[in-house]
């Protein structure tokens, strides 16, 4: 037996959530599930959840994968290749591979677990961390693992305080003075207030602790129940909160700031306006996302790239950029950029000028293109003389314009807007 002097998270293991497609992203998913999205200008999002558990401590972690798992499955295999066996460190990609029957996937968050108990049991832990692999924040999940032990709880559910109008795409939660949960509604379509603050719920981040024994038994006990969709939000932490103890953990609580009085940050970029937002964010004088933090850094698979080189300087032909972030490997040959994040790879050419634009690895932008509030996906190649952002009939006819004015922009709709040329 492990001794129980050690930190809860050597004891636990952390299993991440990660095949769904995040369909309200776009055509940003048609090619690589929502954790695989490129953020930040050098990172996946499921980089953050599985750098808060390196960071927490924890050496054991299981990615479950499903909707086209490629993208997401290269990058963990090139960015999270260092965990060691011989100092008993794991982690396992577990992609839905028809273990219980030949006609079954993955059919819910609950049963990519259970489909994975032999896997988990391998590991000789304690308790288990359940994690969702496509939200951005920082978070010391070793102070969430404290709390379960010290309320014996049976399942600690991460939450959120978000407006009431906003709760209806979470888990919502009622607590009463120790923060034990008395109610738990998934989606509910009315969602129901914190007391004493009508214009705020408490939402599930879709985090979970449980002990592992315990949740072994519940989801055994769940897989043969005909009614069940077997999900946590939907099926098992209701049937907690009924049955057992069910505790909520506050994100203020171990959410990790750059300074005492930041805010606690956590974003869902599920959709392309919240996508764009995040991301120019950053480029913000200090943003409220801290990538700087050497003290709980963002690990990720580091392409080997030269720094980025920025020439001319002549009039109109300048290549410079004004409160950007601009990844290695990037060349800006005569052009403007302004409030921009370009990820790695990405060449811009003379008398363009981009503004307020988040452009991912790859990307060629020809001469005399414009481009003002777009998301451009990786290895396009924006046509010379092409002007997005201005005129917004315009460029719904070729593009994908979001309802905030985001233009997101893909190989395939470059494609149709030269054939209409």
């Amino acid at each position: 037996m492990q001794p129980n002097n050690r930190r809860l998270s050597s004891r636990t293991m952390a299993f991440v959530l990660a095949g769904g497609r995040g369909s309200r992203l776009k055509q940003l998913t048609d090619n690589r599930a929502k954790p695989a999205v490129y953020f930040g200008g050098k990172t996946r999002i499921i980089d953050f959840a599985l750098s808060n558990a390196l960071n927490s401590g924890i050496r054991k972690m299981a990615i479950a994968t499903q909707y086209k798992a490629h993208s997401l499955i290269r990058h963990c295999q090139r960015g999270w290749s260092f965990f060691r066996a011989e100092r008993n460190e794991y982690l396992d990609i577990l992609p839905a591979s028809q273990r219980v029957a030949e006609d079954k996937w993955y059919v819910g968050t609950a049963d990519a677990v259970t489909q994975n108990i032999d896997i988990i049991d391998s590991y000789g832990i304690e308790y288990i961390l359940i994690l969702a692999g496509d939200h951005i924040y920082k978070m010391d999940y070793e102070l969430m693992l404290q709390e379960h032990v010290e309320t014996n709880a049976d399942v600690t559910v991460g939450c959120l305080t978000v407006p009431r109008d906003e709760a209806k795409a979470f888990g919502v939660m009622h607590v009463n003075e120790t923060g034990r949960i008395t109610s738990f509604l998934e989606k509910p379509a009315d969602p129901p207030s914190i007391p004493g603050d009508p214009e705020h719920s408490l939402a599930s981040m879709g985090i979970y602790v449980f002990k592992w024994s315990y949740l072994r038994d519940l989801l055994l006990s769940d897989q043969d129940r005909e009614s069940s969709s077997h999900d946590f939000g939907g099926d098992i932490v209701p049937r907690i909160v009924e049955t057992g103890h069910a505790q909520s953990h506050r994100f203020t609580e171990s959410c990790v700031r750059h300074s005492a009085d930041a805010p606690a940050y956590w974003k869902d970029v599920g959709t392309l306006d919240a996508y764009w937002q995040a991301n120019i964010d950053l480029t913000d004088f200090e943003p409220e996302l801290d990538l700087w933090d050497e003290n709980w850094p963002i690990w990720t698979y580091s392409e080997s790239t030269p720094p980025a080189k920025f020439v001319h300087d002549e009039g109109n032909r300048r290549g410079h950029a004004i409160s950007s972030m601009v990844a290695g490997g990037c060349i800006i040959s005569g052009t403007e950029i302004r409030n921009s994040l370009l990820f790695s790879q990405v060449h811009t050419n003379s008398y363009a000028s981009l503004d307020q634009s988040v452009l991912m690895p790859r990307v060629n932008v020809a001469r005399h293109a414009k481009l003002n509030r777009c998301v451009v996906d990786r290895g396009v190649q924006i046509p010379e003389g092409l002007v997005v952002g201005e005129d917004r009939a315009t460029d719904e006819q070729f593009f994908e314009v979001s309802p905030g004015g985001v233009t997101l922009i893909t190989k395939p709709m470059v494609d149709a807007w030269l054939k209409a040329q």
